[in-house]
């Protein structure tokens, strides 16, 4: 077998010549000319990347340059990878370091599974009033600006009309001051992420179970299949392709937390396990107008973030499964 496969091998590339870079070029130009309606369509999308994701990546080079806002970005000093090495000799790297990690870490753990059990909760609901009212309730906190779901956050969480305090306090356990106390911040942080995504982000996986086919449900019924067992085996299986890409997703940008609700919800009590990346580039670039600075710290959090996506994307493939490219 080996043999015929390597004669078919032989012949099939003695049938399929080289085209060389003139012919391509020319290939190349009949597409271009025979869809050229749809690459018209397609040119405002590739403008707005050019213009407002590529252009300003320009502005990185301050991160090796003393900017200042008199001479401008060509015309500021050269000073080479300075800013970066005064960022990892701070006292305060490894600090934001863990705390970035932390956060993006608990964050995937406990948030990548519940997109997926409430899609999988969902699809087995069979009266529909309940189910779209479960689905448009889990969805709404989507739609909530992070400025509105802190504010609710400190008020469901105040110590003196907050309802958990309240609640506690009918239970006869004494008021808890949660937002000062450092052991809790992650705890809520997470929380309320679960709570803001998990809805929308069960959108892509009922999706995905709607594309799985109907008759492998139909066969595993005739086989005396319950619905655990269809879950088991047809369900899961069929969502393990979207998982996988939604992982490797999610892997890439648990380093890069958001900066919004960080600072809506810490304050200097819990400063030691709040603080991260992106708040230090905050605090560095517009309170202290050091931007050069803080754009050296928002090049090697961008850049650590990369090498995550590109390892999880490697392993993946590794593995035997899908991967982003």
């Amino acid at each position: 077998m080996a043999d015929i496969g390597t004669e078919h091998s032989v012949a099939y590339h003695k049938e399929v010549p080289k085209k060389s870079f003139r012919s391509r070029l020319k290939q190349t130009w009949n597409h271009i000319k025979r869809d050229r309606q749809l690459l018209l369509l397609f040119l405002p999308c590739i403008l707005f990347y050019v213009i407002f994701r590529y252009g300003p990546l320009y502005g990185l080079i301050i991160a090796f340059k003393d900017y200042s806002v008199f001479t401008g970005v060509l015309g500021s000093e050269w000073v080479g990878l300075e800013h970066f090495i005064k960022f990892f000799t701070n006292q305060d790297f490894w600090l934001l370091f863990r705390n970035t990690l932390l956060l993006g870490l608990y964050t995937l753990i406990f948030g990548f599974p519940f997109p997926i059990m409430l899609a999988l909760l969902l699809n087995e609901v069979r009266t529909q009033w309940f189910k779209k009212s479960v689905q448009t309730f889990s969805y709404l906190p989507a739609f909530l600006s992070v400025v509105i779901i802190s504010s609710m956050i400190i008020d469901f969480l105040s110590p003196n009309h907050g309802i958990l305090n309240q609640f506690l306090a009918a239970l006869g356990f004494e008021k808890k001051y949660f937002l000062i106390d450092p052991g809790w911040f992650r705890p809520i942080y997470v929380i309320s992420e679960i709570w803001a995504n998990a809805g929308y982000e069960s959108i892509i996986y009922l999706a995905a179970i709607a594309g799985i086919s109907p008759t492998l449900y139909e066969a595993a019924k005739v086989d005396g299949a319950s619905r655990f067992h269809m879950i088991r085996h047809i369900t899961l299986p069929g969502l393990f392709p979207t998982m996988l890409i939604m992982f490797i997703l999610k892997t890439g940008s648990m380093i890069r937390v958001g900066y919004e609700k960080v600072l809506l919800l810490y304050n200097p009590m819990t400063y030691d396990v709040a603080d991260v990346f992106s708040t230090y580039v905050y605090r560095k670039g517009l309170l202290e107008s050091n931007y050069s600075y803080a754009a050296a710290v928002g090049l090697f959090e961008a850049l650590v973030a990369m090498v995550m996506l590109l390892s999880a994307n490697a392993i993946s493939k590794r593995l035997g499964g899908n991967g982003l490219w």
